[in-house]
C-alpha cells in the first residue's frame, strides 16, 4: 500500500511522510487516538494523501496500544468522546478543559 500511495503522491515529502506515519500510528493506536494528535482538518489531508475513504472506517476505533496514549485514558473518562477531541469538556478551569 505504501508503495502505490509513493507512486501516485505529487506534493512535498514532508506531508506524504506525516501521512505514511498517520497510517501506522492508526494502524496501532486506533483513530480515537489520531482525532486526539491531529486536528481534523489535518486528518482529512493525510486520508487524501493515503487515498482510503474514511479514517473511522479504515482503523479501529481502539486497540490495545490505545490505552498506552495519555490523551486517550484522559479522553476515555469523559462521557462525550467528542467534547474530549475538542477540548469542550465541562471543567471548573476553563483554560485547561480536560483537567478542570
Amino acid at each position: 500500500m505504501i508503495d502505490q500511495i509513493s507512486e501516485k503522491f505529487i506534493g512535498q515529502a514532508p506531508d506524504l511522510e506525516s501521512a505514511i506515519g498517520m497510517l501506522m500510528v492508526g494502524r496501532l493506536f486506533g483513530w480515537k487516538v489520531l482525532y486526539l494528535v491531529h486536528s481534523r482538518r489535518t486528518i482529512n489531508k493525510y486520508v487524501e494523501i493515503l487515498g482510503i475513504s474514511d479514517c473511522q472506517e479504515f482503523f479501529p476505533a481502539e486497540t490495545e496500544n490505545s490505552k498506552r496514549s495519555m490523551g486517550y485514558k484522559i479522553a476515555s473518562k469523559v462521557s462525550n468522546f467528542w467534547k474530549a477531541v475538542k477540548g469542550e469538556y465541562p471543567g471548573k478551569d476553563t483554560r485547561s478543559p480536560m483537567l478542570g
